[in-house]
């Protein structure tokens, strides 16, 4: 069982930058894939970066390349979500994830969190 808690979201300006982090409870936080989705209002959720267990490979979507960072601490049972450059559109609700193995499908992750709001003033 792991249960994940998100923090680090808030307002930001159009340009600017934030750190999401999300502090998983459980011994065997390590051993899972973790990734990061959105859900913009009047939006289905939206995968936006993954990491696998060892983090040597991750996966982001088009949109964020260049933008956003994934990263973990397993000695710290947790994964961060930097986001530089920050867009309009990028605003949304954030959720991590954790599952058995790195994917971009919402459906491959058993565990969530409550999830955080991000937004991006123009």
């Amino acid at each position: 069982q792991v249960q994940l808690v998100e923090s680090g979201g808030g307002l930001v300006q159009d340009g600017g930058s934030l750190r999401l982090s999300c502090a998983a409870s459980g011994r065997t936080f390590s051993s899972y894939a973790m990734g990061w989705f959105r859900q913009a209002p009047g939006k289905e959720h939206e995968f936006v970066a993954a990491i696998n267990w060892r983090g040597g490979i991750t996966d982001y979507e088009d949109s964020v390349k260049g933008r956003f960072t994934i990263s973990r601490g397993n000695a710290k049972n947790t994964v961060y979500l930097q986001m530089n450059s920050l867009r309009p559109e990028d605003t949304a609700v954030y959720f991590c994830a954790a599952g058995p193995s790195l994917s971009s499908t919402r459906a491959r992750y058993n565990y969530w969190g409550q999830g955080i709001q991000v937004t991006v003033s123009s």
